[in-house]
This record gives structure tokens, C-alpha cells and sequence, in this order.
């Protein structure tokens, strides 16, 4: 059996680990997605990057918009993809609807359902960690809204608290955006959600959406949005001239306290990283004092 590894902080070891990934837009036969994008290859290199941080997440949450125009076969294709990984590092997976997505096919082609125009929801126990998945799509719209049905139905779920807290996973952020265009296009009646949300044990809320990396508070709640893997929006623009651009991937890996919950951005790119901090070093560290690696790693050299 492995030793415990050491604890080098103040903070033990997280207790659950997600990994989270947003806005695929496959398309059948992958298509390149506005003539410009390869939305499989660039999930490729996302899940080879995934499966490098050599971690074994809980869970591996896909916060919607998983195909473009919600095609049979970009739902199969996207399946065949992302199964496999999932399986490999024993990961729950977990599918949320986005406003690009179609329920009817989402629920058949995806999920080996009947296909329906019911919200694509559903409760993941992580080992006490609960992870709820709720559907803001709008069928025939691209804007989000939750209707009074899935608020009671959450209500409802929300009225046990569970041993390490709740996780929601939607599309839509309830958060506002700098950029005009996702204004149009947000959460609407999030007013309603708030109510539900406030009190409860929900800890954290993971979206999408907007195809950047963003965060901020919504009902005394941290809300964390995980940039797309077909194409991110270039911020390093004017508000209004925002346009998508081939880089920037990136995912979140998201580690969960007792006390906090944290959201790094993994970027996917290709360049040169240097090899400094390795096992070895750690196990040298591991090796020392608590004052010893003090003096050997925090001390700066004598000028």
C-alpha cells in the first residue's frame, strides 16, 4: 500500500476531485464548425491532456452545448470520444443540456433514453458529494430560463442536505458578461433560481456558455465558467468587436474542500515547460522537517 502522501500546508487533501469541460459543438461527420473549427480534434487534445494530469477525478462534467445543431450523429460521435477516457480513470460522466443542444436527441442518441422534450436533469451521488445537473435550454431559443417545474423539482432535492454539500451543473451562467451579445443571451428569472439557491447547501456552480474562463457570486454561491474546447472568444479586444479565435482551450480542474472549493484553469496548448519540480523533488521535501523544507524552499538566498 502507497504511503500517505505529506502534507506540506495548512489545507489537507481534497476530498473529491472534478474535472470540468464546456461547449464541444460537435457536429456529424465533424463538420468544421463556422468553416473555421475542428471541434473532435480539439476535444482530442483536451482528453489526451486530461488523461496526462494523471489524476482519477469523481466525476468529468460537460456543462453543455455538446453538439452544434444537436445532430444524431454528432451525439454518437461525441459518446464514442469521451466514454472511453471516462471509463479509463473510473470518472462518473456527466452530461448537461446546452441552448445549441436538442432534448429529444440528447435523451436518445446520448443517453440511451426515450427521446422527450423533458429537461435533461439528474442527481450524482460523488460519495457524499451531491453533483445535481439542471437543463437551462429553451427549446427553439438560445437564451436559458428554468421553468417552475424543474425549481420545485430542485427544491425538492435540495431539502436533505448531503454529507459533503451540493454541486450544481447548468449551461446558462446566472452571472452578468462585459460582452453585449451573452447578455442577450443569459439566464433569464434568475431571481427565481437565487430563491431556491440561498439557504441551501449548494457550494458551487459549474457553467459555460460563454466560451471564456470567468467567475463570480450568485446568491452568496461562487459560480465558476469553463471556457469552450471548440473555440474560445478573443477578450483582448473591445466589448463589442469580440469574436471566437482557434485559442485558449482550456478546462477546469476543480478540487473540493471541507472548507472551499477551487477552479484552475488547465489550458490546452503545446509549449515548451520546464522540468524543475518533479516526484523526485517532492519526495526529497517529503523527506525533511517541516522546518527543514521552510529553510531549504521559502528562505531567499543572501544578497
Amino acid at each position: 500500500m502507497d504511503a500517505a502522501p505529506v502534507q506540506f500546508g495548512s489545507h489537507e487533501p481534497a476530498r473529491r476531485v472534478i474535472v470540468h469541460v464546456s461547449d464541444t459543438h460537435f457536429l456529424a461527420g465533424n463538420r468544421p464548425l463556422g468553416g473555421a473549427y475542428d471541434t473532435a480534434g480539439n476535444l482530442e487534445r483536451t482528453l489526451v491532456a486530461i488523461e496526462a494530469l494523471a489524476v482519477h477525478p469523481d466525476a468529468i462534467v460537460f456543462t453543455g452545448d455538446l453538439t452544434d445543431l444537436g445532430e444524431p450523429a454528432a451525439y454518437a460521435a461525441l459518446k464514442a470520444a469521451v466514454e472511453p477516457v471516462a471509463h479509463r480513470l473510473g470518472a462518473q460522466l456527466v452530461w448537461v443540456a446546452g441552448n445549441h443542444d436538442e432534448r429529444p436527441e440528447l435523451h436518445r442518441d446520448l443517453l440511451g433514453e426515450q427521446p422527450s422534450q423533458e429537461p435533461v436533469t439528474a442527481v450524482y451521488d460523488l460519495r457524499g458529494l451531491r453533483l445535481v445537473a439542471l437543463d437551462t435550454s429553451v427549446p427553439g431559443w438560445h437564451h436559458g430560463d428554468l421553468d417552475e417545474a424543474q425549481l420545485a423539482w430542485l427544491r425538492e432535492v435540495l431539502a436533505e442536505p448531503a454529507p459533503l454539500g451540493t454541486v450544481l451543473a447548468l449551461h446558462h451562467p446566472p452571472l452578468p458578461s462585459h460582452l453585449p451579445l451573452f447578455d442577450i443571451l443569459e439566464l433569464r428569472h434568475q431571481d427565481a433560481l437565487a430563491e431556491v439557491v440561498r439557504g441551501s447547501d449548494v457550494r458551487s456552480i459549474l457553467a459555460g456558455h460563454l466560451h471564456y474562463s470567468t467567475h463570480g457570486m450568485f446568491a452568496g454561491v461562487d459560480v465558476s465558467v469553463a471556457a469552450a474546447t471548440c473555440y474560445t472568444m478573443n477578450l483582448a479586444r473591445p466589448a463589442a468587436r469580440v469574436n471566437g479565435m482557434d485559442a485558449a482551450q482550456s478546462f477546469h480542474l476543480v478540487h473540493v474542500y471541507d472548507d472551499t472549493i477551487t477552479h484552475a484553469v488547465v489550458p490546452v496548448v503545446e509549449a515548451p515547460t520546464a522540468d524543475f519540480f518533479d516526484e523526485a523533488w517532492l519526495a526529497r521535501m517529503a523527506a525533511l522537517t517541516p522546518r527543514e523544507r521552510h529553510e531549504a524552499f521559502s528562505r531567499k538566498p543572501l544578497r
